[in-house]
């Protein structure tokens, strides 16, 4: 009996592998095709199709990477750019010089986001599309922003809104740490 069974489920599994096997192909067809869809596919394209945004920023910059490693774990994702003629590339894009930072994102869709934004912000500022903006801002290097913490040092921070003719106004006040998230 136990041989008739042995026979039967190995009999069965090659009839299973014969089907499996005529089916992988079209399995595989068919997942990497669900891949290639993207949800963001109606987006003007930046330097990657892949990423929600491109960094400009120095190769070695610490707090630039803790940066993006922020916006990704709110689930974005982003191409680095290393560059070492800052202004040439905050030029290209109208940031004033009142407003830099030590990394420029875009968008891509062409928004810039400045310096060190947190995530929640960004998110907002996409879903509003405030007309005739083409970004947000926070000068310098704020203590206790999103790749700039220090142990538990924070320091009250600005994110400015860009205008398309360079005129900026405040978006948000960043009072406490906790308001970053």
């Amino acid at each position: 009996m136990l041989k008739m069974f042995f026979r039967f489920a190995v009999l069965n599994d090659l009839a299973i592998s014969r089907h499996l096997s005529r089916l992988l192909p079209l399995v595989l067809v068919g997942v990497l095709a669900a891949c290639d869809q993207s949800p963001k596919g109606n987006l003007q394209q930046s330097a990657s199709p892949l990423s929600d945004f491109t960094v400009y920023k120095r190769e070695q910059c610490g707090c630039c990477n803790d940066w993006i490693t922020h916006i990704e774990k709110a689930g974005y994702s982003a191409l680095q750019e290393n560059v070492s003629d800052f202004d040439s590339i905050k030029d290209k894009f109208g940031i004033p010089a009142k407003l830099r930072s030590c990394h420029t994102s875009v968008s891509q869709k062409g928004y810039l986001f400045e310096g060190h934004i947190p995530a929640k912000f960004i998110r907002q500022f996409l879903e509003e599309k405030p007309v005739d903006a083409i970004g947000l801002a926070v000068p310098a290097m704020p203590t206790g922003s999103p790749g700039m913490e220090f142990g538990d040092m924070f320091m009250p921070y600005t994110i400015y809104l860009i205008q398309r003719d360079g005129s900026y106004s405040v978006y948000a006040s960043v009072k406490t740490y906790k308001e970053q998230f």
